[in-house]
């Protein structure tokens, strides 16, 4: 239920700036329901919002969500038993917070591939209740960012750090990874441009370098 209920407000952000960009309430929904991809297609709605062409999002959707490869081979080697429709399936519901809450499972013995695809399928309906929810009444809230719509995914992201760091070290490095991810507009002072549907692929990837550095010898627990 947790991870129902926090998908549904995430979701219904979406179908609000969906449909205040000329989305349908349809069309919200079928691409919630076939997508999956939470910061993908917010990212999406904001390169098709600056105008920016078809190939541009596509490009800026598909490094954003380069991620899923590092936490579908994270999850590897706990599936391999699994058929490949199986493993298709599971990969299909894998999203940063499935992701997380999976792999906290699998750190107390808890998760099984029947968990993960529990997981997977309650992300899955909060997420696709949650835009049409927000699509078919979000004509009535007007301007969506007069209610910091789009702050929704950055706060669901801030709650499963906290809900999930265990200790110092996840605290230190997911601090560092904020730190970078922020801080990396700030790059372009010095003649390093980076584009912004990389920050959060760098900045991760830079952290765990930092991470993997400072404790070699540590398991993370």
């Amino acid at each position: 239920m947790p991870i129902f209920l926090g998908y549904v407000p995430v979701g219904a952000a979406f179908g609000i700036v969906a449909t205040s960009i000329g989305f349908s309430t349809l069309q919200a929904v079928i691409c919630s329901a076939t997508a999956l991809a939470g910061a993908g297609q917010f990212i999406a709605l904001a390169q098709m919002r600056a105008g920016e062409s078809l190939l541009a999002v596509l490009a800026a959707t598909t490094v954003v969500n380069l991620r899923y490869v590092l936490f579908a081979a994270t999850l590897s080697p706990h599936l391999r038993r699994l058929t490949l429709p199986k493993q298709a399936a599971l990969a299909f519901t894998l999203t940063d917070e499935t992701f997380a809450v999976n792999i906290n499972d699998r750190q107390g013995g808890l998760s099984t591939a029947s968990s993960m695809a529990g997981v997977g399928v309650i992300a899955w309906c909060g997420w696709v209740v949650g835009t049409a929810l927000g699509a078919s009444m979000g004509g009535l809230i007007g301007d969506p960012s007069r209610w910091g719509v789009e702050f929704a995914m950055p706060a669901m992201f801030s709650a499963l750090f906290v809900a999930l760091a265990q200790n110092y070290r996840h605290l230190i490095i997911g601090c560092v990874a904020g730190a970078l991810a922020i801080g990396m507009p700030a790059l372009s002072f010095v003649g390093i441009e980076v584009p912004s549907a990389l920050y959060i692929i760098v900045s991760s990837m830079a952290a765990a370098t930092i991470g993997a550095l400072l404790y070699p010898d540590e398991r993370w627990q």
